[in-house]
């Protein structure tokens, strides 16, 4: 049995655009240039008098309505086929999982491997699961002609293919909070080989085990929030924090803590337990992370003294 030739996501929507696009060039060409012959044809100074006596015309009425209507559904059909292709999945699809947080993209991969990029191969389908931690956020390719919603508790997916090597823009397309602009990432496509490479390394356990502190606080969207050079952010920056005196509300009580091992380990699993005074209680929790990873963290906050 053949098999039937893999259509990408840009195959399918590019022509239905180019489609009502050329559709509606043609309409307002033909009714803009018909209006104008008509303001001249029928001017004041050529007929000062109406002279026309026709009450109706059964032909230019069926015209106009079965045309516009043939029309519409041509677009209507054109479109419903298309859409199926984006929602249909090819055999063989690459799972991937992408985690969205503010403000930060996570992809995570059948072996464990976790990255703030989308690495995927040239030539082969991508099966994207759409997971949000927080609040409502929205995957956008523009390259690839794809924009899904992802939305909490709400299962959702995406699907493309790169078809040629390259780094394409991965873009938040729902607003989810004062740093939503900064919630960008990329699609590295690369050949299988450089890709199968690419899985391997760190594939034993999770890689977050063999990042750094700073990389791991990108990864996990800390930066985002928190700064690393003292200056006000989302969230209490990360220098000087270490060891500082925090204001916090626990259990309704406002307290003053040390920013000490235990304070630090708290607030990356649970920060919901003590809220730092001044600052909105937006950090979603991490408790299921690794005790290796929350002490690199740790680490590297200690670092930022």
């Amino acid at each position: 049995m053949n098999q039937l030739p893999l259509v990408s996501t840009t195959e399918a929507i590019d022509p239905v655009f180019m489609y009502i696009f050329g559709a509606c060039l043609v309409l307002l060409l033909g009714i803009t240039l018909v209006m104008l012959a008509f303001v001249v044809r029928y001017h004041r100074s050529r007929a000062p008098q109406p002279t026309s006596q026709v009450a109706g015309n059964l032909w230019l009425e069926i015209v106009w309505i079965v045309v516009p209507s043939l029309l519409v559904l041509a677009m209507f059909w054109y479109g419903w086929k298309e859409y199926l292709v984006l929602r249909t999945v090819p055999p063989g699809a690459l799972p991937v999982t992408a985690t969205a947080r503010m403000w930060s993209w996570e992809f995570s991969y059948a072996n464990g491997k976790t990255s703030p990029r989308l690495y995927v191969p040239v030539g082969r389908p991508v099966r994207v699961e759409l997971v949000s931690e927080d609040v409502i956020h929205g995957i956008f390719l523009p390259a690839f002609r794809v924009k899904r919603d992802v939305v909490p508790g709400m299962s959702n997916y995406a699907w493309f293919v790169a078809t040629t090597p390259g780094s394409y823009d991965l873009f938040c397309s729902q607003y989810c909070g004062t740093q939503h602009s900064a919630m960008v990432s990329t699609v590295e496509a690369v050949s299988g080989e450089q890709f199968t490479r690419w899985l391997a390394e760190g594939s034993a356990g999770s890689a977050e085990a063999k990042s750094d502190g700073r990389q791991l606080a990108t990864e996990k969207g800390c930066l985002a929030c928190h700064t690393l050079d003292g200056s006000k952010g989302v969230g209490p920056t990360f220098k000087g924090l270490y060891g500082s005196q925090v204001k916090v509300t626990r259990d309704g009580k406002q307290l003053i803590v040390t920013a000490d091992d235990a304070y630090l380990k708290e607030s990356i699993r649970q920060p919901a337990a003590a809220i730092v005074e001044g600052f909105p209680p937006i950090m979603p929790g991490n408790p299921d992370m690794q005790d290796e990873s929350v002490a690199e963290l740790v680490e590297f906050i200690k670092s930022l003294k």
